[in-house]
């Protein structure tokens, strides 16, 4: 009698997910991941979190390197350290998602996970890649959209040369492997090219292991290849499948 309908307990950890996609650039008049991560809080709101996971930020970055670093640094030193107690999410979700909200301030032990997840297009693409890694190089095949065409040159000149490697801590493969199961075409890489997806994705990476984060870089293909509502379903499946991975 005094336990029906007890709320469960708390989790011990929460995810923060932060997704970004990028504007227009030259060659791509629209930019599936702008119009994405534009849409995907409604999306979610509508669909729901996975559990144990809040969105804290949808952010929409210029295609370009060195000229947008520092809103680019701003942004991922926006969410705290993954020690830090939780603050109020914009989308809220535990086991008591049918409820509604989440009080946070009854979660005071609660540790958060900050994870980056960034989205770029892949003109090219028939399918989804999952990006394992970033190397230290830019060399930019056109000038990005603040006029800067690098070559062969270092992104961060302090971790040597441009051969240097970062690499995401997701268990990548397993993520193929599960969103294959639920019907996505999708595959893991090893190069994100050398340009601006690269550049971002580096950085973060960088970001990442200095302050105990973690990073994850997805291209998408154009809509002409996979539709708006299947890309939407595809960024909350992965979303699904990273809380699973990361929360168990």
């Amino acid at each position: 009698m005094g336990s029906e309908g007890a709320p469960p307990p708390p989790p011990a950890s929460l995810i923060e997910f932060n997704i970004t996609g990028f504007k227009k650039f030259h060659g791509v008049v629209e930019n599936p991941t702008e119009v994405v991560v534009g849409r995907i809080e409604e999306y979610l709101r509508k669909h729901g979190m996975p559990a144990g996971t809040v969105l804290g930020s949808c952010t929409v970055l210029e295609v370009a390197g060195e000229g947008a670093l520092l809103p680019l640094m701003q942004l991922l030193s926006s969410s705290s350290s993954s020690q830090s107690v939780i603050n109020q999410p914009s989308i809220e979700t535990t086991a008591n998602l049918q409820e509604g909200k989440l009080d946070v301030s009854s979660l005071p032990n609660t540790e958060k996970k900050i994870v980056w997840v960034h989205l770029g297009v892949n003109s090219g693409a028939f399918n989804f890649t999952l990006e394992r890694r970033a190397v230290n190089e830019a060399t930019f095949r056109c000038s990005d959209e603040l006029g800067w065409q690098p070559q062969r040159i270092p992104i961060v000149a302090e971790d040597g040369p441009i051969s240097h490697i970062r690499e995401t801590t997701i268990p990548v493969r397993d993520l193929v492997t599960t969103l294959g199961k639920n019907g996505f075409d999708v595959m893991e890489s090893y190069d994100a090219g050398r340009f601006v997806c690269n550049y971002v994705y580096y950085q973060s990476l960088r970001h990442s292991a200095l302050h105990g984060n973690i990073s994850f870089f997805v291209h998408v293909p154009l809509f002409i290849m996979i539709n708006e509502e299947r890309q939407l379903e595809f960024v909350a499946a992965l979303l699904h499948a990273l809380a699973f991975q990361l929360l168990n």
